[in-house]
Parts: C-alpha cells; structure tokens; sequence
C-alpha cells in the first residue's frame, strides 16, 4: 500500500493531466454534431493504428526474462488500440449503412 501512495505522490502531474484529457475529452466528444461522426472516427481508427504500431515496437524491445512496465504498456496498447480500431470500423459500417437505399 505505502509503494502505490509513494508512486502517486511521485506522478501526480501525469495523472492529473491524465485525468484532465479524459474530462476534456468527453466533453469535446459530446458536443460533435451527428453529422461530423463518421469522419471523425475514421481519424480516431488511424490514430488507433498508430498505438498499435507503436505498442508492437515497444512489446519488441522490451525485456521478457521478466514482466516489466514496457511490456505491460506495449500489450495493453496492443489490446486497447485493436479494440478501438474495430469498435470504429462497426460503428462506422453501421452508419454508412443507415445511407443505403433499401432494396424492396
């Protein structure tokens, strides 16, 4: 207990502006009109599949004799940036498809 106080004391910066964006995030997030959906989750998917790439390199360079911050950090951007990546491209699919015309 007193080694996750000591980290805390020792960032609490990052995690105060960690904090912050998630906040400021949401907030931007909730005010985008319907209409602007679509583009902008095409640009949040490639930005995903930079973390991905990115989170591939650093689980390539990490140390694994033993389970280290690296590489802890490289698989859960591995997972979340996949999970993210395909979450947008459904959400994406399923929007387009509301402009197709129906075939009777």
């Amino acid at each position: 207990m007193e080694n996750i106080l000591i980290f805390f004391y020792n960032n609490k910066e990052t995690i105060f502006i960690i904090v912050l964006t998630i906040f400021l995030g949401f907030e931007v997030i909730s005010k985008v009109p319907s209409v602007l959906h679509t583009p902008l989750m095409s640009g949040a998917n490639a930005i995903s599949g930079v973390i991905i790439i990115g989170g591939i390199i650093l689980v390539g360079h990490a140390d694994t004799s033993s389970i280290n911050l690296n590489l802890i950090l490289g698989i859960l951007a591995i997972l979340f940036g996949t999970l993210n990546v395909t979450g947008g491209f459904v959400v994406t699919d399923r929007m387009l498809e509301m402009f197709k015309k129906k075939k009777n």
